[in-house]
């Protein structure tokens, strides 16, 4: 394998890096660009909707995670079917926020977050035997996108959506 390819040597230090800026600046950039506001505070919320500041390291914690299993992914296979659908996963993790706070319309970002989590499970079946720990990275991963679904389909149904 060719040192700079980005797989081996010093540069996998880098490519580890470039998956960090783009998971966590990503999703840092869209989490800034499309706030909850007005809008969100007016919904009513279901009796176990955690308190907004959670949101942010519950997040940060999982976009490490996230960026660490692509990461891995991309080092032992980077055009592999694992890649595709971790990028899939991530494209359907970045639409969410401007769907449900952009545009106020939890019900597809709902739809969103089901293709997500089948994502993020496929993701995890497809590692579980050639990277185990790219796999395990992303059951929190699952467990918070199924606890945000939930949390998004009790804001549909509570506001009559």
């Amino acid at each position: 394998m060719h040192p700079q390819s980005g797989r081996s040597g010093p540069w996998k230090w880098l490519t580890l890096i470039l998956f960090l800026a783009l998971v966590m600046g990503g999703g840092t950039l869209i989490g800034v660009s499309v706030p909850p506001g007005a809008w969100y505070a007016g919904l009513d919320k279901p009796w176990f909707n955690p308190p907004n500041w959670i949101f942010a390291p519950v997040w940060s914690t999982l976009y490490v995670l996230i960026a660490i299993a692509g990461w891995r992914t991309w080092r032992r296979a980077p055009t592999g079917l694992s890649m595709q659908v971790w990028f899939a996963q991530l494209a359907c993790n970045f639409a969410w926020t401007p769907v449900f706070f952009g545009m106020h319309m939890p019900g597809l970002a709902l739809v969103i977050l089901a293709a997500m989590l089948a994502l993020i499970v496929l993701f995890a079946r497809l590692q579980c035997t050639p990277d185990r720990v790219s796999a395990l990275l992303f059951v929190p991963y699952a467990a918070w996108v199924c606890f945000a679904g939930l949390l998004n389909l009790s804001i549909w149904w509570l506001n009559g959506q």
